[in-house]
């Protein structure tokens, strides 16, 4: 599976979660073999942490807020330059494979 969306790439939630759905955020992981990605303040989990003592360190307790993993077809790639979520398309350049927004009014690289 060729995963379009790459670590660090701007993407927007279009379903999903009602509190999360129209959010944007920043690509933190990509798990292609899942076809999961983790996006910054998409998906929050908390996590209660009680106190644990092992071979002289402490960790300290309390709730641990995370971003949880969504599903890849969840999410829609935000054009840089056009700034709306679109759908890509890939071209050969040379040896490369380039990214390309595929909305009619930009059609510019994403790579770039």
């Amino acid at each position: 599976m060729r995963v379009k969306i790459r670590k660090g790439d701007k993407v927007e939630v279009i379903s999903g979660r009602m509190e999360d759905k129209g959010k944007r955020g920043e690509v933190i992981k990509v798990e292609p073999e899942e076809g999961r990605v983790v996006v910054q303040g998409v998906n929050m989990r908390t996590k209660h942490q009680r106190q644990v003592q092992a071979q002289g360190r402490t960790v300290a307790p309390g709730k641990l807020r995370f971003e949880s993993s969504i599903n890849i077809s969840n999410v829609m790639l935000v054009c840089p330059r056009c700034n709306k979520p679109t759908r890509i398309g890939l071209t050969r350049e040379a040896d490369r494979v380039i990214r390309v927004c595929k909305n009619e009014d930009c059609k510019s690289n994403i790579d770039e």
